[in-house]
């Protein structure tokens, strides 16, 4: 018997930049040991650039995405929802795990621009990689 492929939801207010980041940064840690998806409460119309920039500096590719919503299907067929920031409200079905990160917000302190979204990156970096243990049992 197979073991099923462990999956994961993001989720943001835009899916345009964080959950965009943590998908990015998940596909590219797990090699396809994890499924992954990425959804926003209120889709924006593109991604962050500095997101995509963020992203490429690390030499993974995003400019293939684009903003979607949460839906039902796909709260069901995940075995966990991770809601990045404070601004994404989401009802996930009973009994479905699922986890608020408090991201790193470096506008709070001043940090603009490409540095920011560095610190938003690294920050959401150290979290996936610690998931993706959890999920993969590595």
């Amino acid at each position: 018997m197979t073991e099923k492929t462990p999956s994961v939801l993001f989720v943001c207010s835009k899916n345009g930049g964080k959950s965009q980041l943590a998908a990015g940064l998940m596909n590219h840690l797990a090699h396809g040991t994890v499924t992954v998806h990425s959804a926003g409460t209120k889709p924006g119309k593109s991604l962050n650039p500095q997101s995509v920039d963020a992203l490429a500096e690390l030499g993974i590719d995003i400019t293939g995405e684009h903003p979607k919503p949460v839906t039902d299907e796909v709260l069901d067929a995940v075995d966990v929802v991770i809601v990045l920031g404070n601004e994404a409200k989401v009802q996930a079905p009973e009994g479905k795990r699922i986890e608020v990160w408090d991201t790193d917000e470096p506008s709070e302190r001043g940090i603009e621009g490409i540095e920011r979204m560095r610190l938003v990156r690294d920050d959401i970096r150290a979290r996936v990689r610690i998931l993706h243990a959890e999920l993969t049992r590595t």
